[in-house]
């Protein structure tokens, strides 16, 4: 059963839905970012790890609706699964355009393909004990890992120094979609896997998992994009760059994103106190691309 579960923040709540976007990638330039082939490339690998790792969720998730009891629960989980399925698509849909300006991801993201099919798929498993602790250990793993793409909706949202620096701006209304839906479900990831769960030793051991994993395969996708990127010469990659860019606010900072990890560890961590819903709301009803493109 769970443990006892900090209370969310009653007024964040809102029905969850799946919302029809469409984003056309004719006028959007390799460099998204003008002259910043490094900022435009760490925000690029989004859309070679999503596709994989949301049709992930959605699967892990239609798993374990049998075993919700709380209604209100069921109903976020089933806008949850929606609401991943299209961003699982509408990042996919980057990768043709990528291709037809000479960059094909298809090495990158076969291995994306075999971490969340093979390594952390379904396992051939008997009914009872076993069975139920994989499908726990893939729900830890998804509320963690949603910490994190909930932290950097809410930096997009207030990116401004990337629309000062000229980013292109149907790249950024996808981004933007798609971090305003992370703040607005935020709570239901943690919410379930407490639910079903609540083990703080299991919420830990699978935090350190999630973002070992997160980094490790993100740190490959940037060299892999700046190692194949044809119009880059010499492609070194410094992870100093990284640091500098989060100072200069075109990328997350580092300082911001380790604060974020004694939060989710804390016992008293929950969600809905992190971000801010009315935000998230008032981009999705402007956000060109959530309402039939431009």
């Amino acid at each position: 059963m769970s443990n006892t579960q900090p209370a969310p923040v009653a007024s964040e709540h809102v029905e969850l839905k799946a919302r029809k976007v469409a984003f056309d990638w004719q006028e959007t330039p390799l460099h998204w970012v003008p002259g910043d082939p490094f900022t435009t490339h760490t925000i690029n690998v989004l859309h070679l790890l999503l596709p994989a790792g949301e049709r992930w969720f959605v699967h892990v998730y239609q798993q374990a609706l049998p075993y919700i009891t709380d209604d209100r629960l069921r109903e976020d989980v089933i806008g949850f699964i929606g609401q991943e399925a299209v961003h699982s698509q509408a990042h996919d849909d980057v990768l043709p355009h990528l291709r037809r300006q000479g960059l094909d991801p298809t090495p990158y993201t076969a291995q994306v393909d075999w971490f969340f099919e093979k390594l952390l798929g379904d396992r051939t498993l008997p009914p009872g004990r076993a069975r139920r602790w994989w499908l726990m250990e893939r729900v830890a793993l998804i509320a963690a890992i949603e910490h994190y793409t909930a932290f950097l909706g809410d930096w997009v949202l207030n990116a401004e120094e990337l629309d000062r620096r000229g980013a292109d701006p149907m790249m950024m209304d996808l981004l933007r979609w798609h971090g305003a839906e992370e703040v607005e479900h935020r709570a239901v990831a943690f919410e379930l896997f407490m639910h079903l769960d609540g083990g703080y030793r299991r919420r830990a051991r699978t935090w350190a998992l999630a973002f070992s994993a997160l980094v490790f395969l993100w740190q490959r996708g940037v060299r892999f994009f700046m190692e194949n990127d044809p119009s880059l010469l010499d492609p070194k990659v410094a992870w100093a760059d990284f640091y500098r860019k989060g100072r200069e606010g075109v990328l997350p900072s580092t300082p911001a994103m380790l604060r974020s990890i004694p939060r989710y560890l804390s016992r008293s961590y929950h969600p809905s106190q992190e971000g801010d819903t009315a935000q998230a709301v008032a981009y999705l009803a402007s956000s060109p691309g959530a309402n039939g493109g431009r």
